[in-house]
């Protein structure tokens, strides 16, 4: 009796490669979330996540337990990736609370009147000091704020809307008017919040504002110290009108000023 001795092959060892897969999938997440700066706390904890098991899979590589050495590997550089940027994340989003914060203090401090009889930001104009407070400016006179910002309404000039313009009525007159804001302060002034508006005639009916190619886009960006910006302002008023009412706004921590304007 004969017998078969041959001893069968050894099953084939499974590579256990999970985990270097895994911190690799992690790893990409995370380093994409910590390009938002917002997102600092994902990159963080997928980055732990994806560093630990990047190096757990790294130790099956060495043991011969798993063959995906090189995506263990990029596993690992993506978590401390992620773990880089969640830390320059946080710094943003501090630095940006801290800032807003900050400008909010700034702006509620600005705002507060110093005495109880004084407004936010306004001051009697530098040109009518003799008149009365209720008294509104002269075409040419400049109403100067605390903050040393100054806004100038010129004389009204007749204007002629075209026939696209829009806030003219037929059978009224349109006139145009130059507003010079200067800012003498030593910051800079964003015009973002500057408006007008106007009033004509002894009733003082609105006076709409006319906006066409040639007036009505109002100032835009912000005027540095020392320096100052000008716009052409053009307003509706009925025909038998002798006055208008020019009203500049530079902000809402600002006062009104009005100009007393004879037209017709």
């Amino acid at each position: 009796m004969s017998y078969d001795t041959q001893v069968p092959p050894a099953a084939p060892q499974v590579m256990r490669n999970g985990l270097g897969t895994a911190a690799l999938i992690l790893g990409i997440i995370g380093t994409l979330s910590g390009f938002v700066p917002f997102f600092f706390w994902l990159a963080g904890i997928l980055g732990v996540i994806a560093l630990i098991l990047g190096l757990v899979a790294r130790g099956r590589v060495k043991r011969r337990e798993a063959d995906n050495k090189g995506v263990a590997l990029t596993g690992v550089i993506l978590g401390l990736a992620s773990l880089v940027l969640s830390i320059v994340g946080l710094v943003i989003v501090v630095t940006a609370v801290s800032d807003a914060v900050d400008e909010i203090d700034k702006s509620i401090k600005d705002s507060a009147p110093k005495d109880p009889s004084a407004s936010p930001k306004g001051k009697a104009p530098a040109a009518d000091a003799g008149k009365d407070k209720g008294a509104g400016l002269a075409d040419g006179d400049t109403s100067v704020y605390d903050d040393d910002v100054k806004v100038t309404v010129s004389d009204p000039k007749p204007f002629s809307p075209s026939e696209f313009s829009i806030g003219h009525t037929k059978g009224n007159k349109a006139y145009q008017v130059t507003v010079v804001i200067e800012n003498g302060g030593k910051e800079k002034f964003d015009t973002t919040l500057v408006s007008f508006s106007a009033t004509a005639g002894k009733d003082g009916v609105a006076a709409e504002q006319i906006m066409d190619d040639k007036v009505g886009a109002g100032f835009e960006g912000t005027i540095m110290p020392g320096k100052k910006a000008t716009v052409t302002v053009a307003f509706d008023a009925p025909e038998d009108a002798k006055n208008l009412t020019v009203e500049v706004n530079p902000g809402f921590t600002y006062d009104a000023s009005q100009w007393e304007l004879k037209i017709g």
